[in-house]
């Protein structure tokens, strides 16, 4: 997009939460306001830090202390590591936001874009005079889950009761309540908490922003409109409106050769393996999955990251394993996940349903096998295979997981339901493709955003 001389010089602070699939969209929005014409300033923990030479030169990035204690950070209480998060930036979010408007050579900054969950920021920067846009990383059903929330407890669907697991949630259809948003590893009082004030937060901001399209989220976009006192912006899949972003924030090792290796596999044979930055597994389901995969004869790239397996800094395969798949399969550190889904070889993705993840799917056409950990990941599931029909399921509730992975993938790659279900996908591809291109929803929201973005 050619720029603009109304937004020349007109700055932009994005502060994006330090976790790559929050990361990941907030700086792809980034990108694709600098090519409109727009400065950009990045704000970002000291936790986790961008390498800004993956970034175009006149970006600017501005480093947050957030002192955290050590043991949180390492943990999987995330929602109480949310909270400190919070609470620990806020005094230097606004000495670094307040040094910047007095910048002559900042060029004044028009707004702030941050993850919504960061609405200790948005609160410093309404203070500030300084009109705070939301960024809902996840989906627009996973924010009416937020909003939902007081009242899923209120009625009894939260905690999850192993019984009810399979209700319907009527005041959330179609979610079941095993489909609800939850932290197993952190209490549920703290992570009612987080999502109460995340959505306080957004109630209070110049406009919340929705890595979604309308044709995937028409119905959830339309509720969130009618609770909402802002303007909505469904704006994605933004990994097509910009190129990858190239960071890792965890430092990880990528490995490019598994592309090498994908060109000389048959179209659409390859399952590609990964669940994120984030997500733990007990070292039994790691073992559970190796033999899955193994079991189905099909050629993959399995992402085995530090800190994939609870007690283990890295992956020590079953005993065995690797002569059973010898050159069908590829163990990686981290892939270029764009460039993977978007090969040719590539014919499934067993995801954990991340909603980046999900969104990068849907974008290149690859159906998935969905097995989700925590979180938002437990809807994004549910709406890929029951909702869209884009996906098989595999259900991880006992602990024999190996037969119940052989079969999706046989679902998906062999059986007649999987050409239904890669047919539809690539319908849902069509789709995305044509909300980004000019006069799509997608591009129209753009357009509408950065219209804001000038007036607010």
């Amino acid at each position: 997009m050619a720029a603009s001389p109304s937004r020349a010089g007109r700055r932009v602070v994005f502060f994006p939460f330090p976790y790559q699939g929050h990361f990941n969209p907030v700086l792809r929005l980034a990108s694709a306001l600098h090519a409109g014409g727009f400065a950009v300033t990045v704000f970002h923990t000291d936790l986790r830090t961008p390498d800004p030479t993956d970034y175009p030169s006149d970006y600017r990035f501005v480093s947050v202390a957030v002192p955290v204690p050590t043991d949180l950070v390492a943990s999987e209480d995330i929602a109480r590591l949310v909270m400190e998060l919070n609470v620990s930036c806020a005094a230097p979010f606004k000495e670094r936001l307040a040094a910047l408007l007095v910048e002559e050579e900042a060029g004044g900054v028009q707004c702030v874009i941050t993850d919504v969950i960061w609405h200790s920021a948005q609160a410093v920067a309404r203070e500030l005079g300084v009109p705070a846009l939301g960024f809902m990383t996840s989906s627009a059903a996973s924010f009416r889950n937020f909003i939902a929330y007081p009242t899923l407890i209120e009625k009894g669907y939260m905690p999850v009761q192993e019984e009810h697991r399979n209700d319907p949630v009527d005041v959330l259809p179609p979610f079941r309540v095993k489909d609800l948003q939850r932290i197993e590893t952190s209490s549920l009082a703290d992570f009612a908490s987080l999502l109460g004030h995340t959505v306080d937060g957004a109630r209070q901001s110049s406009g919340l922003i929705i890595n979604t399209f309308e044709a995937l989220e028409a119905a959830d976009l339309d509720k969130i409109r009618e609770e909402m006192p802002i303007p909505v912006f469904a704006i994605g899949p933004l990994n097509k409106f910009t190129p990858p972003v190239k960071s890792s924030l965890y430092q990880f090792q990528q490995d490019h050769q598994c592309l090498d290796w994908l060109d000389t596999q048959v179209p659409r044979s390859v399952i590609y393996v990964s669940f994120g930055s984030l997500a733990a597994m007990d070292p039994h389901k790691f073992v559970e999955l190796a033999w899955g995969l193994a079991d189905s004869k099909r050629p993959f790239i399995w992402v085995v990251r530090p800190s994939l397996i609870r007690g283990f800094e890295s992956g020590d395969l079953p005993d065995g394993f690797r002569e059973e798949v010898v050159d069908r399969g590829r163990i990686v550190d981290w892939v270029p996940q764009d460039e993977v889904l978007s090969h040719p070889a590539v014919g499934a993705f067993l995801t954990h349903n991340g909603w980046n993840s999900t969104m990068e799917a849907i974008s290149e056409g690859v159906p998935m096998i969905s097995r989700s950990f925590l979180g938002d990941q437990y809807g994004n599931a549910m709406f890929a295979c029951n909702v869209c029909r884009v996906g098989v399921e595999v259900q991880v509730e006992d602990q024999s997981d190996r037969g119940k992975i052989q079969d999706a993938i046989g679902q998906l790659m062999v059986n007649k339901r999987g050409k239904v279900v890669r047919d539809r996908m690539a319908n849902l591809k069509q789709m995305a493709e044509k909300g980004i291109k000019e006069g799509g929803s997608s591009h129209t929201a753009f357009l509408n955003l950065v219209d804001l973005i000038l007036s607010v």
